[in-house]
């Protein structure tokens, strides 16, 4: 694919702005949109959910098909690369402020980049706020902890059972 009709931006964004009103048109939510290189090859990476109940492998397919033109048409990468549409997971990553004010109240695993005062490099608790760059925990003692992004790796969903809050 020609990168002629390269918009300004980031391609994640640009792909992100095509793939709403597709995804809508199913019922369906964008999670995110992840162009990204895997050894030797591109992968653009469209993320999806519904509102109401899980993402079957149709969901997919069907998003799939409605991008692929809509993404020759727009030619928004220049290089070659693959398409592909997944679910989030039970265990989904948590990488906005959206995604965490979608999840308050819910159990998340976050992992530091460097172990905290305690000396702990993962944490558990209850998604209790979110700002533009942080967001607050309720931890397992009843405490609350607000954590900045930059300080993070990743932040997944967790099982309830994972720990008791």
């Amino acid at each position: 694919m020609a990168g002629e009709g390269k918009k300004s931006g980031s391609v994640a964004e640009i792909v992100l702005g095509l793939a709403e009103p597709e995804a809508a048109a199913l019922g369906l939510e964008i999670w995110d949109v992840r162009f990204v290189k895997e050894g030797g090859t591109r992968y653009l990476r469209i993320i999806i959910d519904h509102p109401e109940r899980g993402v079957s492998i149709e969901d997919c397919e069907a998003l799939s098909r409605r991008m692929d033109p809509v993404l020759d048409e727009a030619d928004p990468i220049a290089e070659s690369y693959c398409l592909e549409v997944w679910s989030p997971g039970m265990n989904r990553e948590l990488r906005t402020p959206a995604h965490f004010e979608k999840m308050l109240g819910r159990p998340v695993r976050v992992r530091l980049f460097r172990p905290d005062e305690s000396g702990s490099r993962e944490l558990y608790g209850q998604i209790a706020g979110s700002e533009e760059d942080s967001f607050s925990l309720t931890l397992e003692d009843g405490s609350t902890r607000s954590i900045l992004r930059k300080d993070v790796t990743v932040v997944r969903l967790a099982d309830e059972d994972d720990f008791a809050l």
